[in-house]
């Protein structure tokens, strides 16, 4: 391995480009069940270590004014919060090897007190789910998705 292999394998371990990673899963979820999930990881070039594949599961509340909507406002409001957060292992270590590919499937149980996914006027309550395999650096993921969690019926 030559010195610029070497600064391309570190500067992929700093940017998370050690690894593509794909998520699929069910569209459609319900407080207090489960999701099915698969995590494709693939090498982008050099073998990874991974400390394993992680499912992660969040909900985001965001609020959006307009200044338009409100004369006692000058500008546009948004803001949001984090109100449920949760990384779920789903496969432990492992080496992906060189320009390899690794496919990990799983099940993400939802919180039985899940609030649904919902978009009002002003208000959005919006679940995210993504794959991350855990390195050394930056981890590679799938940038969160959107997921519908709905109440059971």
């Amino acid at each position: 391995m030559g010195f610029m292999d070497k600064v391309k394998g570190a500067m992929n371990a700093v940017t998370g480009n050690a690894a593509k990673i794909t998520i699929e899963y069910t569209q459609v979820g319900y407080a207090g069940g489960q999701v099915q999930v698969r995590v494709t990881a693939t090498s982008t070039g050099a073998e990874v270590k991974s400390k394993g594949i992680y499912v992660d599961l969040r909900a985001m509340e965001r609020v959006k004014v307009s200044k338009k909507a409100s004369p006692m406002i000058d500008n546009d409001l948004t803001v949001e919060a984090k109100l449920y957060n949760e990384s779920i292992l789903i496969a432990p270590a492992f080496v992906l090897g060189a320009g390899a590919t690794q496919v990990f499937e799983g099940a993400v149980t939802l919180p039985p007190t899940a609030q649904p996914t919902f978009t009002g006027n002003f208000t959005q309550h919006a679940w995210e789910i993504r794959g991350r395999l855990d390195a050394k650096g930056n981890d590679p993921d799938s940038k969160f998705q959107p997921i519908r969690v709905g109440l059971q019926a």
